[in-house]
């Protein structure tokens, strides 16, 4: 599609500049679509992005975190630094929108948005490159692995911040749901935490005719998954946010055989390190209770995954502000509310000053589906904010 011709006016030169190449570089999302690649193994989409950079004047870092990049550019004698990043992985989905330009490898999918997140930084990048007016340093910060939750804490340890120093670190994400182009801003938690158990629930396996020559560990599941909710709803304080998720169970392969054992698979998720670490304590605790009560045992193994996601409160409302400056306040939405899915991004802000927005993606299907489809429409706008935030950051 013409995205070009979907714009009514173009009255600032930003928006004007970014219209002259919109169509090519909607072009390059869609091939970025075509051929998605999972965490860590990015190479073919770093060595494009790498390309068109070095093209338009960047000085371009790659192999960091083996697959991420850094691209600079510095303007006149300003010291200040800002950090702007995207991320390229895709999920291992196989892909069922029928698009013309969809993914041409089996089992993954560009079913989060990630093509679209760092195409419109890399139209930032063009304009700020050919047409930009700063006076400072820009670091665009090319992020692998985020769908795993390692990539930013990868690029982190091997230097990111101390070869590339940022007095503020930004980030967005596309959100289905939220109309088209309308951009949304969280101060504090904006993002949950997301931590993983592997529970395995070992009993005796029998005869189906026979339970009671058995202990069955799917009886004993059954009841720790009820009973987790308890966690949610009678431990946690019902102002806080909590999330106890099992997606995974399996056990045994016939109808009349007790298995000895069942595996479950469990994400959990909060706002708070308080209500973190009470997750991490009573989970545990209550598996093996209930499994000691039907007289089997829990063997449980509970991981940290990654941190909620804080933002800053006043590089948020600086962030905020710029949105309200180029587009008005009927695009900033009020009231935005914390999202409780989770995002690598909270290490950079642990490390660094910085804010993560959101920009709707419309009335698609809901991110990590085999059905959603990133909006074309809000790369220009979001390619835009991306450029007024830098130069705005800058001088």
């Amino acid at each position: 599609m013409n995205v070009i011709a979907q714009t009514p006016r173009l009255n600032d030169p930003i928006e004007r500049g970014i219209a002259a190449y919109l169509d090519e570089i909607v072009a390059l999302r869609h091939d970025l679509h075509q051929y998605p690649e999972l965490a860590f193994q990015e190479r073919r989409t770093s060595k494009l992005i790498a390309s068109h950079l070095s093209s338009w004047g960047y000085e371009v870092t790659a192999g960091i975190a083996g697959t991420g990049l850094v691209a600079t550019l510095k303007r006149g004698n300003g010291e200040r630094r800002i950090g702007i990043r995207a991320d390229m992985d895709a999920l291992p989905i196989e892909e069922a929108t029928e698009l013309a330009y969809a993914s041409n490898n089996p089992g993954v999918m560009h079913a989060c948005g990630h093509d679209g997140h760092t195409t419109i930084l890399l139209t930032a990048a063009r304009y700020l490159a050919e047409s930009g007016t700063f006076n400072g340093t820009l670091h665009l910060i090319f992020q692998p692995a985020e769908e795993i939750g390692a990539g930013a804490r990868k690029m982190i340890s091997e230097g990111l911040f101390e070869r590339f120093p940022v007095d503020a670190v930004f980030g967005l994400h596309n959100w289905p749901g939220v109309p088209s182009g309308q951009f949304g801003f969280v101060a504090g938690a904006a993002m949950a935490s997301v931590d993983q158990a592997k529970i395995r629930i070992v009993g005796k396996g029998g005869h189906g005719a026979e339970p009671h020559r058995a202990v069955d560990p799917v009886l004993a599941s059954a009841s720790f998954i009820t009973a987790l909710q308890s966690v949610v709803s009678r431990n946690v304080d019902p102002q806080e946010m909590a999330v106890a998720t099992v997606g995974s169970i399996h056990a045994g392969s016939a109808s009349n055989v007790i298995p000895e054992s069942v595996e479950l698979k469990l994400t959990m998720r909060a706002f708070t390190e308080t209500v973190r670490q009470q997750l991490q304590q009573r989970i545990p605790a209550l598996a093996r209770a209930q499994a000691e009560s039907f007289g089997a045992v829990a063997e449980v193994d509970y991981r940290l995954g990654f941190p909620a996601l804080i933002n800053h409160g006043g590089e948020t409302g600086f962030a905020r502000q710029v949105a309200l400056d180029t587009f008005g306040p009927a695009r900033v939405e009020e009231g935005f509310k914390p999202r409780t899915a989770s995002e690598d991004f909270a290490f950079m802000l642990q490390a660094k000053p910085g804010s993560y927005l959101f920009v709707g993606n419309g009335d698609t299907a809901p991110l990590h589906s085999a059905h959603y489809d990133f909006d074309d429409a809000i790369i220009a706008p979001a390619a835009r904010y991306w450029v007024r935030l830098a130069e705005t950051f800058l001088n």
